[in-house]
């Protein structure tokens, strides 16, 4: 059963609980509402809850298991020839997937039965040329083995989708079935669905702390097998970024210096230019504008923040770093030799960052209570007195917060790195050269198909877990900042 028609189900299930759920609870207080102990709609929303959540809940649990359960299966079954010299199962196992992925492709699309890719044969067909033909692009021609293990691949998952939605429909009627028998008069609907209600916000509210106790192990125990193949001290204060892997490691040089500074270089220089202009059009917005004028502008700057990334690289590919070549390049000021440099992707980021700065500065500054602005008018000051001995030291707090929020942003952007600083690792003072991050690197070297076992993937995690560290640092500091420093107004 195809996963969309599941979901419908489920939903129709529930709607019709809920309707049976409100006439079962009224026909037991024969018809009169006063004699129900909770509302209608409760002993509703009561079945449609038993007839959502657990099914929900096993759906969940078995997307997450069955992968690992197939992969398992189909991988222990391989045999050891299969790995050829140089290569991993979990290669193999990657062209298995990509194979079964495209023979379902192929089948969903017509261009072949199901019989027919379940009977194809290495030896007798091309498997490669019938998978290109649905847009499937595989590197190397697919042998009997490989084949094999696709095709046991797709019946397990084929196999386990069908139980699955077999036993998810199960529960959900069960859970409707108890809930609806439970509808009567007398029954505490009420309560049962505000606990239940409960239960769902602590479990939403737990999600986030999951899933960063998840992201943090996960870093942090691939970091500590990178360790063990490549000394701590060499990576944090190495000088020199030359990566080889050539020798599990130990004859590359993975100094993250240079990386810590072209990482810190471009971060202060959008903050030079998103700071200034960010606050600057807060006190405009919040002090100056005229409520239509405010209408307008503060929309159309935070517009800025709805932009993708990949769009403002672009943006520093095309159009800044030529326009800053023609201004500080060879043929003028001689200072720049080509347009990829920190000075091109830091006006970018900058520009990115103006609504993070402006928005939340412009929200702190009308937090704070007009009684103050009054008591200045009343002592004779200016309206731009007001603002610098007034509502600024009175805000600032919040806007340092801010402003630490924004420095945490740009520390983590990528793709206008990778488009607009270039790619070269080095500790230099001049603006106008190539530099890169540590987030670029991460994303050089997890690109392509080595193994996660191996020092080129390890060493992403490394720096991940340099750059989580950083980060998570700097936004605690940011909200001591905020909490130890703001100012209570009645």
């Amino acid at each position: 059963m195809p996963f969309t028609w599941l979901l419908l189900i489920l939903l129709g299930l529930a709607a019709a609980g809920y309707v049976l759920g409100r006439r079962r609870a009224l026909a037991s207080a024969g018809g009169d509402r006063r004699a129900l102990h909770s509302l209608p709609s409760y002993y509703g929303s009561h079945v449609a809850i038993w007839a959502l959540v657990p099914a929900f809940g096993i759906l969940a649990v078995w997307l997450l298991v069955q992968p690992y359960m197939v992969n398992a299966h189909v991988s222990g079954a391989l045999p050891d020839s299969v790995v050829a010299q140089g290569s991993s199962l979990d290669l193999v196992m990657s062209d298995v997937r990509r194979v079964a992925d495209g023979l379902d492709t192929a089948v969903a699309q017509g261009a072949m039965t199901k019989a027919q890719a379940s009977a194809l044969n290495a030896a007798s067909d091309n498997v490669r040329e019938v998978l290109g033909e649905v847009g499937v692009a595989l590197g190397a021609d697919v042998g009997p083995e490989v084949l094999s293990a696709a095709q046991s691949y797709r019946t397990l998952n084929a196999t386990g989708s069908t139980l699955m939605a077999l036993v998810v429909l199960l529960i959900a009627f069960v859970g409707a079935a108890y809930a609806y028998f439970k509808s009567h008069a007398d029954f505490r609907a009420r309560n049962r669905v505000e606990r239940g209600i409960l239960a769902l916000l602590i479990f939403a509210a737990s999600i986030a702390i999951l899933t960063t106790i998840g992201i943090v192990f996960a870093l942090l125990f691939n970091t500590i097998e990178f360790f063990k193949l490549y000394p701590a001290k060499d990576f944090f204060f190495g000088t020199n970024w030359a990566p080889s892997f050539s020798g599990r490691g130990g004859s590359s040089d993975l100094g993250v210096l240079p990386l810590l500074w072209g990482t810190f270089y471009i971060s202060i220089i959008a903050l030079l230019v998103a700071v200034p202009i960010g606050l600057f059009s807060a006190i405009f917005l919040s002090e100056y504008a005229t409520p239509r004028v405010r209408s307008i502008a503060k929309p159309l700057i935070e517009i800025l923040a709805g932009i993708p990334t990949i769009v403002y690289g672009l943006f520093a590919l095309l159009t800044v770093g030529p326009l800053l070549v023609s201004l500080f390049g060879k043929e003028t000021l001689g200072w720049m030799s080509g347009g990829t440099a920190v000075m091109t992707a830091g006006l970018v980021m900058g520009i990115m960052l103006i609504p993070f700065v402006s928005s939340l500065s412009d929200d702190i500054i009308n937090a704070v209570p007009q009684s103050l602005r009054d008591g200045s008018y009343g002592l004779g000051a200016t309206q731009s007195e007001t603002i610098r001995q007034v509502i600024l030291p009175a805000a600032l707090p919040g806007i340092v917060g801010a402003i630490l929020l924004a420095a945490s942003r740009a520390i983590g952007e990528t793709m206008i790195v990778v488009l607009g600083a270039g790619a070269a690792a080095r500790l230099s003072l001049n603006p106008f050269e190539a530099m890169t991050t540590i987030t670029a690197k991460i994303v050089s070297q997890l690109t392509g198909d080595a193994d996660f076992a191996s020092p080129e993937a390890l060493v992403a995690f490394a720096l991940g877990m340099t750059l989580f560290v950083l980060t998570l640092c700097l936004n605690v500091f940011a909200l001591y900042i905020v909490r130890k420093y703001r100012e209570q107004y009645d």
